[in-house]
């Protein structure tokens, strides 16, 4: 019995120690990073979408023969509007996923350096940590991600009056009542493994950030100059989209409404049978080309907001 009782009061203070990692401001800043820049760019993602789920089979997808065609009909025959397709899903989504990333990976992170964040850490744990973060952070928003594609791929000059959703609630009700809880994790196997993504571009991005400040004989939690911040992130984004890119166009196919697979395997065996290797990197240039300034523009929102907080939150007593 008292074993146990001491096993509990161990796990207990296990569970509080991780707590005290846990820093609201990373959370703020990942939320703003990730709401600036989807604002900014949700247009090519837009695009993007539409690239990837278009698979030369389907009347029901518009085919684009290029960015600038694209943005061209899509102005012509949807307006203003059609750039903004699925944005309100898209913001949540994307500030949820950048804030609640943010706020596990740097919880993980102090974790593992034992709340000493002066600890540098090898790339190993910088990619453990963000696969961490990615898993937690996706069994939470991938059902904004559902909506987010499908309400970016209803086109309003053809016939898709099976599936037609008048908002970001609409969208969310109707998967429920056609799919029940499954319908909100379509697309979550391919997503899981697309945490790689981000747990590369991190390992990646912290890697330059510590060798970077260890050139220059600075602490690790230094801040740095604009520069820099945005030169290490477009140069991890592009790593990290480079080697992880097909994952996203198998789970945008999932999550489109238009066409139906039996399962994560059966839309890749489908893909490479009707498109062969290309079809898994269809839309790639559309999103290197919205992805990059978005992670530069999340980044450099980040660091210079959670460093504010954090120096206001380290002042604070002594006010």
């Amino acid at each position: 019995m008292t074993a146990t009782t001491t096993s509990i009061q161990n796990q207990l203070r296990k569970d509080f120690e991780f707590l005290n990692h846990v820093k609201y401001e990373h959370l703020v800043a990942g939320l703003s990073g990730g709401l600036v820049s989807t604002l900014c760019l949700h247009p090519l993602d837009v695009i993007k979408i539409r690239f990837a789920v278009h698979d030369g089979r389907t009347d029901l997808t518009p085919k684009y023969s290029g960015i600038t065609n694209a943005f061209a009909t899509i102005y012509t025959k949807e307006g203003y509007r059609g750039f903004y397709r699925g944005c309100t899903p898209n913001c949540v989504g994307a500030a949820s996923s950048w804030g609640l990333y943010f706020l596990f990976y740097n919880a993980i992170k102090t974790f593992i350096q034992k709340g000493n964040t002066q600890l540098p850490l090898g790339p190993g744990q910088h990619l453990l940590a963000a696969t961490q973060a990615g898993a937690f952070t996706l069994l939470l928003t991938n059902p904004v991600w559902v909506v987010k594609t499908r309400l970016c791929l209803q086109y309003s000059y053809m016939d898709t009056t099976k599936h037609i959703y008048s908002g970001m609630y609409d969208c969310l009700v109707k998967i429920y009542t056609q799919d029940g809880i499954r319908g909100y994790y379509k697309g979550f196997l391919p997503g899981l493994f697309g945490v790689s993504h981000g747990a590369i571009q991190f390992m990646v991005y912290e890697e330059m950030k510590n060798r970077y400040n260890k050139y220059r004989g600075t602490s690790i939690t230094s801040k740095l100059g604009t520069v820099e911040y945005l030169s290490f992130a477009a140069i991890s984004k592009l790593i990290a989209a480079a080697t992880t890119y097909p994952y996203q166009v198998i789970r945008a196919r999932l999550q489109n409404q238009h066409h139906s697979y039996s399962g994560a395997f059966d839309c890749i065996s489908q893909t490479w049978n009707y498109e062969g290797g290309r079809g898994f990197y269809k839309g790639l240039g559309t999103n290197l080309l919205r992805v990059t300034p978005a992670t530069m523009i999340t980044f450099i929102t980040y660091e210079n907001i959670s460093h504010f907080l954090l120096k206001q939150s380290r002042e604070l007593p002594a006010g």
